[in-house]
């Protein structure tokens, strides 16, 4: 399960997409999941392959852990292909028996809703796996910074969301030590009656709510004895600054928006 979760996981490297702007790294995510549903076409989805695959490359980090990012949520992305394929009707009829009906719209359409999945799970695999939790909380902070207007805690938000996110891969590495120990006292997670399994879990949660509350409380008194009094007046040890590289991300993102409309049906 460790090594399967890697959603908020970050990898060191010196690639161009480690070196990018957090702000722009964060919006071209943020634009990339709307510009997804621009493509409804078989050429369409293969340039946003294409975009995708030249990212993943680029940013020398093993292949490996963009399939690994899909593990956890294949079970949602099977659900949703097979709720497609058989129950959206028209077009030629493929296979049917009784009441069900495979047609060529429902696979076409499971297909590419597949692919919308895979991509999506890429870009913001991409984005944790080359950006500092640092970074991401600098990032988020200042593209929120507008917000204070209405006098909404920018800082505390984005150091949240950031916090949050770091903690889901320490959260699943608790989870595989507890399970572990479970097992070694003879508690079976993955076999017997549903209801049994069900009980299983309760074993399971109580030890895991208490180590996430303790590391919760470590966390909050590390902060506070470090001086930690959230975002007023406070100062950055580092600075962003934006460069043409990340001009260049945000435009390539404006390029694949413009062939997408003009190769659309």
């Amino acid at each position: 399960m460790m090594d399967k979760m890697i959603l908020g996981r970050y990898i060191p490297g010196d690639s161009w997409l480690h070196k990018i702007d957090p702000r722009a790294k964060i919006t071209a995510v943020m634009a990339f999941i709307v510009i997804v549903f621009l493509a409804n076409n078989w050429m369409t989805y293969a340039i946003l392959f294409v975009y995708v695959l030249y990212l993943v490359l680029t940013s020398k980090v093993p292949f490996l852990f963009f399939l690994k990012g899909l593990q956890p949520i294949m079970w949602l992305i099977l659900l949703t292909l097979l709720l497609q394929v058989f129950f959206t009707q028209g077009g030629e009829v493929l296979f049917s028996f009784g009441p069900i009906k495979i047609t060529m719209l429902g696979l076409m359409n499971g297909v590419k809703m597949f692919c919308r999945f895979v991509l999506i799970v890429f870009m913001t695999t991409l984005l944790t796996l080359t950006t500092s939790p640092i970074e991401l909380t600098d990032g988020l902070e200042k593209i929120l910074a507008p917000f204070r207007i209405v006098r909404l805690p920018v800082h505390e938000l984005a150091l949240m969301l950031s916090i949050s996110l770091r903690f889901i891969p320490t959260l699943m590495d608790e989870t595989e030590k507890i399970m572990k120990a479970q097992k070694a006292r003879g508690v079976e997670f993955t076999s017997g009656k549903i209801s049994d399994r069900i009980r299983a879990i309760v074993p399971l949660l109580i030890p895991l709510f208490i180590s996430a509350f303790k590391r919760a409380e470590d966390l909050a008194i590390a902060m506070e004895a470090r001086g930690y009094r959230g975002g007023h007046g406070r100062t950055k040890f580092r600075l962003l600054k934006w460069r043409f590289s990340d001009t260049i991300l945000l435009f390539s993102l404006v390029v694949l928006t413009g062939l997408l409309l003009l190769l659309r049906n």
